[in-house]
């Protein structure tokens, strides 16, 4: 497997790694974000398996012993499952998450303690400034959060847009259709009443360009998409409820 390196925002790189479908052909990516500021940060580990690689392909954009920070959405291997090789190839790194996250599994997995973080919180990376945003059960689990860079206007959002088979690394066509057909298929995103509210908070932030765990990324008009994608969500919470 070869991971690719893409600059999608200013010092702000996707490393994507495309692992095939059973037969061959359509598969799925798993992007890594890597942020070079002068403290670089980490978004998404990736499974043990894509260490190797994914790695391999960080270290022609920096030097591993400035990593400074890394960091993810929530407790799932394709997130967090290579942690603690990160944190071993990275001897200056600290892994951090939020407050809730820290307490029901990074502060025991971590081998160096981590650093937590509040909801809005802004770390300075030195060039760089990402913040915190706590999103509960959004995508999955009670402890997701993502992370959004300020200079750039670039939101990480983990599996919100998920889309299958291989892709360019940054669109400005439809990534909706895609994220549909991918939700149909597995109905991975938690779908409760802050589900709607926590998109559009997120919409917000009117981000120039939304980083996107599997799939391409996107930089057209992100307001509308996010809109559009929670209103999708709040459509099947009603039906579900109403069944």
């Amino acid at each position: 497997m070869e991971t690719r390196i893409h600059e999608i925002a200013d010092k702000i790189y996707r490393l994507s790694t495309l692992i095939p479908g059973p037969d061959g052909s359509g598969g799925f990516t798993f992007n890594q974000f890597l942020i070079d500021a002068d403290e670089p940060l980490l978004f998404h580990t990736g499974m043990r398996s894509l260490f190797a690689p994914v790695s391999i392909a960080a270290a022609k954009v920096i030097d591993l012993n400035r990593l400074r920070w890394i960091t993810y959405s929530h407790a799932e291997a394709d997130e967090c499952g290579a942690l603690n090789e990160w944190l071993a190839a990275a001897p200056q790194a600290t892994a951090m998450q939020g407050r809730f996250g820290c307490a029901i599994w990074l502060n025991d997995q971590a081998p160096r303690p981590p650093r937590s973080l509040a909801d809005n919180e802004v770390l300075d990376l030195g060039g760089k400034r990402v913040r915190h945003l706590s999103t509960p059960h959004v995508p999955h689990a009670v402890d997701a959060s993502l992370l959004y860079e300020e200079t750039t206007g670039t939101l990480f959002c983990s599996d919100l847009f998920t889309q299958l088979g291989d892709s360019p690394a940054l669109t400005d066509s439809d990534i909706m259709g895609p994220a549909i057909a991918a939700e149909k298929a597995y109905g991975f995103t938690s779908l409760t009443p802050r589900t709607g509210p926590t998109i559009r908070r997120l919409a917000a932030l009117a981000p120039r360009t939304v980083a996107v765990m599997h799939g391409a990324s996107f930089a057209g008009q992100t307001v509308p998409v996010l809109e559009a994608l929670a209103g999708y969500y709040e459509t099947q919470l009603r039906e579900a409820m109403a069944a």
